[in-house]
């Protein structure tokens, strides 16, 4: 690429070299910090919907702040290629597909903004006793950085154009990104364009693998999953490259059970499923219940397999963000939080049993007197107890099944 400005002294460079290299020890912390602000400011509803591609978006902000850093590790103070890989390139792909298009400026102007703050700070805790080599720094890495800026923007505008170009299967997904987003539309018209019936009940369901490479057990993962709704009355959609969107149709809610069972058998794939739904509105409602439950659980950290909406429902209005979900599983249980396991079990299933001891025994398999003395030791250990607030208690022990590590406290 051409040269825009003179390269930096020796002892700039050393410094360049020596601050990038520190902070590339730090790169998940620096992702943390610009990469949710960066999206919202892009206001893109479609693409705050969808779990995967919000991934996605995180794995853009911080292959471009990798490629930034290496390169003035190797080449201080210069100017820097942007860097669209593969999996850019196929999140390009999937955004065009869909009819999302964000605006990648916005978003590179807010990440920039919040980088730069550290990236000052770190600069000045570093070469605060020389004011000239300060300055012959941020001179220096002003200019790489916007221009990185322009330059990545425009490279990202040249992928979505080449991807338009080779797009030559996006109706169908389109159509159904505007049932999901609740755009009006005629049950007829959908059921021409997409050859699926929509006068019957739905399910919704949203299949994901957590890395790209795994991409053959989530096509496999599918085809498993398809028999659940006798093959015609399913109807599956590429909604990117690590995730599938599919609906089971039929005269009666689908049985459930054959996916589950199916998707019981692979590590690799994640699924989440929304409440039944008939007619058009139940279609789009049970996708968006099963996509609230993929973020729900992506957000949470867990290692869930499969996730029904309708059971997390509850959860996913309590816990927007995982700090919040952690105050008030603290706040709620106290040393209960992180005390047996065991304790807790026995106190979410007395509560779901009506307060039924025997019930509750029974559903754990336990005797009765052991489950008397785990509930009565497990509320004693809670700060909320269930008797003044059994809705809050339940709630909070739903979380830690959900995330148990979410007490864990984490460096940084």
């Amino acid at each position: 690429m051409e040269e825009l400005w003179p390269a930096p002294s020796r002892e700039v460079a050393d410094v360049i070299r020596s601050l990038c290299q520190r902070l590339l020890t730090e790169t998940e912390a620096m992702v943390d910090a610009f990469a949710r602000p960066s999206l919202l400011a892009q206001n893109d509803p479609a693409l705050l919907a969808d779990a995967s591609l919000v991934e996605e978006d995180r794995e853009l902000n911080r292959s471009d702040l990798v490629q930034w850093l290496t390169s003035n590790v190797q080449q201080p103070g210069r100017r820097v290629e942007p860097y669209v890989g593969p999996r850019t390139t196929a999140y390009i792909n999937d955004l065009v597909c869909r009819g999302i298009a964000p605006d990648f400026a916005v978003a590179w102007r807010v990440a920039l903004g919040i980088g730069w703050r550290r990236w000052l700070e770190e600069c000045v805790a570093d070469c605060c006793a020389d004011p000239d080599l300060l300055v012959g720094v941020l001179d220096v890495t002003g200019k790489s950085l916007v221009q990185y800026a322009l330059d990545s923007v425009a490279a990202l505008g040249q992928a979505g154009l080449a991807a338009a170009m080779d797009n030559t299967d996006s109706e169908g997904i389109a159509l159904i990104q505007l049932i999901a987003s609740g755009a009006p539309m005629a049950e007829d018209l959908a059921e021409g364009r997409l050859r699926y019936r929509m006068a019957r009940w739905h399910v919704g369901l949203v299949l994901w693998i957590d890395d790209p490479r795994q991409a053959d057990a989530l096509d496999e993962a599918v085809s498993a999953v398809r028999p659940a709704a006798g093959g015609r009355c399913a109807l599956v959609a590429r909604a990117s490259a690590t995730s599938r969107w599919i609906w089971l149709s039929g005269e009666a809610v689908p049985d459930l059970l054959h996916a589950a069972n199916a998707l019981a058998a692979t590590d690799e794939v994640r699924a989440a499923v929304g409440r039944p739904g008939r007619g058009l509105e139940g279609f789009r409602s049970s996708h968006q219940g099963a996509l609230a439950a993929q973020a729900l659980v992506i957000r949470l950290g867990s290692d869930r397999r499969f996730t029904a909406y309708a059971d997390v429902e509850l959860i996913d209005a309590l816990t927007k963000d995982r700090a919040s979900a952690r105050r008030f599983v603290v706040n709620t249980l106290g040393p209960l939080a992180e005390a047996d396991p065991a304790l807790r079990q026995a106190l979410l299933t007395y509560v779901q049993c009506g307060f039924n001891t025997t019930r509750a025994a029974a559903n754990l398999y336990a005797h009765r007197n052991t489950v008397e003395r785990r509930v009565s030791r497990a509320n004693e250990l809670s700060a909320v107890k269930v008797e003044d607030n059994p809705a809050h208690v339940a709630a909070a022990l739903l979380v830690l099944d959900i995330a148990p590590d979410i007490v864990a406290v984490h460096p940084g």
